[in-house]
């Protein structure tokens, strides 16, 4: 039985549950191990019953939070500095050099980027269409970034500002790449020109349906599975079910592990005496602030989310493509606040659909959220839109498991094409 190994960004929710969802539906059939380098959702892998390696170095809370601001566009800079490059690579490359599985599998883990190549082990990025910014753009389907949203700027043409993102979108990556080039030299591997040969592999399996951008192609090693959506079985508490018998709509809103405690902290105190309840599994995220919970919010820590989304009657979420497609197949309307680019695009998406509304980031406040949140209750074009396409996505859901075990089977036989542009 060949091995296939994961290594998830385990400091992320959905990047954890992803990587488990592939691995979940691949474990009668291979051997699944699990690396990583900390992160406080680690014990998610050891619940299912994986074997997990705790990677040196391990990441500290300091390191987890730089991780998200860069990840986020708060913060200018690389993920990690060169030096932690060098041992993340080094005991990654050992890693896979010990247990030589059929491929290396991330969501995010930037530095098996290396380490793959480095141990001559096929790499497996779970992604999305719209991580593609420049492609996203020239077939008119991306805006220009939130960032550049800001007076003065939000005046220049709508071409200008794209070119801006563009821009912008490449002076990060030089950014965020030279680390990861220098320690790339020394084992001998080609420079890392830009962000997309960061974050994709030798193979690509993307989360979604195959119209879900509306992209009229991608690479041909790029392959669309579904959704991987969190199946993390625990029942809904009692007092939700009771919150969504009442005659008032229920609301679910959740940021997610990269919401901003701030931006959260707002919106939910916003809710105040508005004509609707709200479930919010934020606790957590909002621990070190000093919240005023408004009476119609209940605030939780983690929970089912797809179960919850399906009692409510609206979700309120960031974009984050997990996230998205839980909310979608829920079959209910969603109002967005995406946090980086792709998580923007991701809301545009489901907006192309007719059932979601996308806040911009730089345009947030409590009148805009509880405004979007009243119209979309309102609008039965939403409701039908959301309901129809929660049909074609439980399709996708019902196939996504035999396509994952599908793909590695070819894998195993050789009868996949290579990239032949992998720097």
């Amino acid at each position: 039985m060949k091995t296939i190994a994961m290594f998830p960004a385990a400091w992320n929710l959905a990047e954890t549950t992803r990587t488990l969802e592939v691995a979940k539906a691949c474990r009668n059939e291979f051997n699944i191990v699990f690396a990583t380098h900390g992160g406080q959702f680690e014990e998610l892998i050891e619940n299912e019953g994986f074997p997990l390696t705790r990677l040196e170095p391990g990441l500290t809370d300091e390191q987890i939070e730089h991780l998200y601001q860069v990840d986020q566009g708060e913060k200018i800079g690389s993920f990690f500095t060169v030096k932690q490059t060098r041992q993340r690579v080094e005991k990654e490359a050992a890693f896979l050099r010990n247990e030589r599985p059929l491929a290396a599998v991330t969501g995010f883990n930037v530095t098996i980027t290396l380490s793959s190549r480095a141990a001559d082990v096929p790499l497996i990025w779970l992604t999305q269409s719209t991580w593609d910014i420049q492609a996203m753009i020239d077939e008119g389907l991306g805006a220009y970034a939130d960032d550049l949203d800001i007076a003065g700027l939000r005046l220049l043409p709508d071409a200008v500002l794209k070119w801006l993102t563009r821009h912008t979108f490449s002076r990060l990556g030089g950014t965020i790449l030279r680390p990861l080039n220098t320690v790339a030299k020394e084992y001998g591997i080609e420079k890392l020109n830009d962000l997309r040969d960061l974050w994709q592999g030798d193979y690509n399996l993307l989360a979604e349906p195959s119209d879900f951008s509306g992209l009229s192609s991608v690479p041909e090693t790029y392959y669309y599975i579904g959704p991987l959506i969190a199946d993390l079985a625990s029942p809904v508490p009692e007092e939700i079910n009771r919150l969504a018998a009442k005659q008032e709509p229920l609301v679910y809103f959740s940021m997610g592990s990269s919401g901003k405690p701030q931006v959260i902290k707002s919106i939910l105190e916003g809710f105040r005496d508005q004509p609707f309840n709200v479930v919010s599994p934020m606790k957590t995220k909002l621990q070190e602030l000093d919240v005023k919970v408004p009476p119609n919010v209940l605030l939780t820590d983690w929970l089912p989310a797809l179960d919850v989304s399906r009692l409510a009657d609206i979700s309120v979420i960031h974009g984050g493509i997990g996230t998205v497609m839980t909310a979608a197949l829920a079959g209910k309307p969603v109002l967005g606040i995406g946090m980086m680019y792709e998580q923007e695009y991701n809301i545009d998406c489901l907006v192309r659909k007719g059932f979601a509304h996308r806040i911009r980031k730089t345009r947030l406040d409590s009148e805009s959220v509880n405004k979007a949140i009243l119209e979309l209750l309102t609008d039965s074009n939403a409701k039908t839109s959301a309901m129809h396409y929660a049909d074609h996505l439980k399709e996708w859901l019902g196939s996504r498991n035999q396509k994952i075990r599908d793909f590695f089977h070819a894998l195993e036989k050789g009868e996949l094409k290579p990239r032949h542009d992998l720097p």
